[in-house]
């Protein structure tokens, strides 16, 4: 018998349900959507599968994230997502050189500082003009946490990697205007997140 090689996500079963409205309305009715840190691969087949005129294609930065979501793939049936990418956002070309929208759940704060600038650069370098970036995750307003939680959060991040930890949202907005891209929304989700919508110029 064939193991199985899916990943379980907890936070997935929690913030998907949220998180949907929101794409169901920014998002393109048809085309390509580039999901950058796709981790276990739960978000793509539930998003592909309630957005059935789109094109998922997950990808992340670790190898053995793709077993999993190839086995997320299958497991579901999810005709509209693509075998998953090996994509570095720091690489100077990712494999796709076109995304119609780009979506990223809850990697800011779990990766370098650096890492969001590249985020930010190539997702301005692979958007059409008018094109959406969806990221959602926890952030600091003013250079203040939002809540205890969050700041107890950050804490443990920066155990787990000193260049990891909670962003202060204007300095994200800032990376992001600097690369032509336009915050348009800001929107407060459940459990101290926030949902930002960000515009191609």
């Amino acid at each position: 018998m064939p193991i199985d090689q899916r990943q379980f996500a907890p936070a997935t079963a929690r913030n998907r349900d949220f998180i949907l409205p929101i794409l169901q309305r920014v998002l393109p009715e048809s085309g390509t959507i580039l999901e950058i840190g796709s981790g276990s691969g739960e978000h793509a087949v539930f998003f592909a599968q309630s957005l059935a005129g789109l094109n998922w294609q997950p990808s992340d930065t670790h190898a053995e994230a793709l077993n999993s979501i190839r086995a997320w793939i299958e497991y579901a049936g999810a005709t509209n997502v693509a075998m998953p990418l090996l994509l570095d956002v720091g690489a100077s070309a990712w494999p796709l050189a076109h995304a119609d929208a780009l979506v990223c759940i809850n990697v800011i704060h779990y990766s370098p500082l650096e890492s969001t600038t590249a985020l930010l650069t190539g997702a301005a370098r692979v958007l059409p003009p008018g094109g959406v970036l969806y990221c959602y995750g926890p952030y600091r307003r003013g250079g203040r946490h939002t809540s205890p939680s969050n700041e107890e959060f950050d804490a443990w991040l920066k155990q787990r990697d000193p260049r990891f930890g909670v962003r202060d949202m204007e300095t994200v907005e800032d990376e992001a205007a600097a690369c032509g891209l336009r915050l348009e929304e800001v929107i407060a989700m459940p459990a101290n997140n926030f949902s930002l919508v960000f515009r191609r110029n």
